[in-house]
């Protein structure tokens, strides 16, 4: 390129300087975007931030509006145990979550401390067995306070005796039994132990590639500060998590709406309502209403009998008109009443 000039050459031809600083944008444009290919095949260009990594390795079954849900309801769980364990230690037993993440069962058990202490449960009716690890040293502090200890760290890590199990086994149920608790409003759960190991190397309660939901729960026993994790297969959780978004979004899974419109609850049907008719144009003086006495008659404008409104629950809903049917006083609706402005 000569100086003072804003050609440049490529090859046989010559380039203008916006020629050039076209051709620059489309390279910082083409560093930006990535190729993606629809189901169909088709090659696509998107920005690079538009695209969410998934990582195979850990898969994610749930949606970060649903894991947000479960995590307000296992948060409920962890105030509530906490309170509950330290009423039965006699001592403070604090609790928070560290984690709540999913992971392929394989990923999960290779991650568990040996020796550790996991029992085996189900939450009867749910299928699939779930796992809870309780780690030696917080058992045997608790252990150590059951026992009238002063419910500090118990040095060592080693396995627990028959005793020491026995009595862990009591916390650890109510453990479980706070945890099916949460879901009494949806449904019965009932905890079933089904053992415990000590180490998890030969532990296959799931295929490899299941996919779990863990649970992390930090606990603080005096100067012990151990993490509790509990394990959920999909497949056991899974009615659980449709239930916690039902709460939020009913028109999701639960059926509440049919071709847009409310759909009626049929347990509505039995709840008793107070319906009453009445005038509400008839005025008296105060001088007449006192001298009122049983026999008296009140002239009233023959108009009014075609004025009768009825209230459901102390609120006009219906106008209408007043005669008799088989032998008893009765009102025909003639009309629905608004409902006030809203201010």
């Amino acid at each position: 390129m000569a100086p003072g000039t804003d050609h440049y050459s490529a090859g046989n031809s010559v380039l203008t300087q916006n020629e050039v600083e076209n051709l620059l944008s489309q390279l910082q444009e083409q560093d930006n975007t990535t190729p993606v290919y629809t189901h169909k095949g088709e090659r696509t260009q998107h920005k690079v931030e538009d695209i969410q990594p998934f990582d195979f390795r850990q898969p994610a079954f749930l949606a970060p509006a649903e894991m947000r849900r479960i995590r307000l309801r296992f948060e409920d769980f962890i105030r509530a145990l906490a309170a509950n364990l330290s009423i039965y230690l006699r001592v403070e037993f604090g609790l928070r979550m560290s984690k709540l993440q999913t992971l392929s069962y394989q990923k999960f058990a290779e991650g568990l401390p040996n020796p550790t202490y996991l029992t085996l449960f189900k939450a009867e009716p749910l299928k699939g067995i779930c796992l809870m690890d309780m780690p030696p040293r917080l058992g045997l502090t608790i252990v150590d306070r059951l026992l009238g200890g002063p419910g500090h760290s118990v040095s060592g890590n080693r396995d627990l005796s028959d005793i020491e199990a026995a009595l862990l086994d009591e916390v650890l149920g109510l453990i479980l039994k706070d945890w099916c608790g949460q879901w009494e409003q949806f449904q019965q759960l009932r905890p079933v132990s089904l053992g415990h190991e000590t180490t998890p190397r030969f532990l296959h309660t799931s295929p490899h590639d299941t996919v779990m939901l863990i649970l992390g729960m930090e606990a603080t026993l005096g100067d012990c500060v151990e993490e509790i994790q509990m394990g959920f297969p999909y497949y056991t959780i899974e009615p659980l998590v449709r239930y916690v978004v039902s709460l939020t979004n009913p028109d999701r899974d639960s059926g509440a709406r049919v071709d847009g419109k409310p759909k009626w609850r049929e347990d509505f049907y039995e709840i008793p309502v107070k319906v009453t008719a009445e005038w509400q144009k008839l005025e008296l003086t105060m001088r007449t209403l006192s001298s009122l006495k049983p026999g008296d008659f009140l002239v009233v404008d023959p108009e009014f009998f075609n004025q009768v409104y009825i209230s459901v629950a102390n609120k006009p809903k219906f106008q209408g008109r007043l005669g008799t049917r088989s032998e008893n006083w009765a009102v025909e609706l003639t009309e629905i009443v608004p409902p006030p402005p809203v201010l």
